[in-house]
């Protein structure tokens, strides 16, 4: 019998509420922000059902989780962590231009589609950046509709915005 996967998880608090970031053996593999630390601990059991979730307070955890707060409020600041982007190929493959994009810098889901070679997947790249459990560090705030309306974003309207202005500034 396999041993089941550990993710370690800890959390903060940023200007944008209660933060977790939670960590497999390969990076970050989830941040998340939300009103409460209950509601984060209960999204990380719904995003990774089949593993081991192990509160982590110890220092190497909390230098990411500080490291990832502090990205969250200076994004222009370099980020320097390994990240273990779960998801389908498409999901990762979306994933990785958003990585691409600067901050301060915005971009549409059309463009991102014509950037992977399947200009009319923008649907599908919305829904890949709706489906990013990596937030801000894989920048899905950084993308809007080609109209530039703002739209959905799963951590919050008024989080994508307040990040948009935050990088807009840097």
């Amino acid at each position: 019998m396999k041993d089941k996967k550990t993710i370690r998880y800890s959390t903060g608090l940023s200007s944008l509420g209660p933060v977790l970031v939670a960590v497999s053996d390969k990076g970050v593999c989830a941040l998340f922000f939300s009103a409460s630390v209950k509601k984060l601990v209960a999204d990380l059991h719904c995003r990774f059902p089949s593993v081991d979730l192990c509160l982590d307070n110890t220092p190497p955890m909390t230098h990411i989780l500080q490291q990832a707060i502090a990205h969250i409020e200076s994004p222009a600041m370099p980020l320097n962590l390994q990240l273990d982007m779960q998801g389908t190929a498409f999901q990762r493959q979306v994933w990785q231009v958003l990585l691409t994009i600067p901050a301060g810098i915005l971009t549409s889901y059309s463009d991102i589609a014509s950037q992977i070679g399947q200009p009319m997947a923008f649907r599908a790249v919305a829904n890949a950046c709706a489906k990013n459990p990596i937030a801000v560090l894989v920048p899905c705030h950084r993308v809007r509709h080609k109209s530039g309306k703002n739209t959905g974003y799963h951590w919050g309207a008024d989080n994508k915005k307040i990040l948009q202005k935050r990088e807009a500034l840097n």
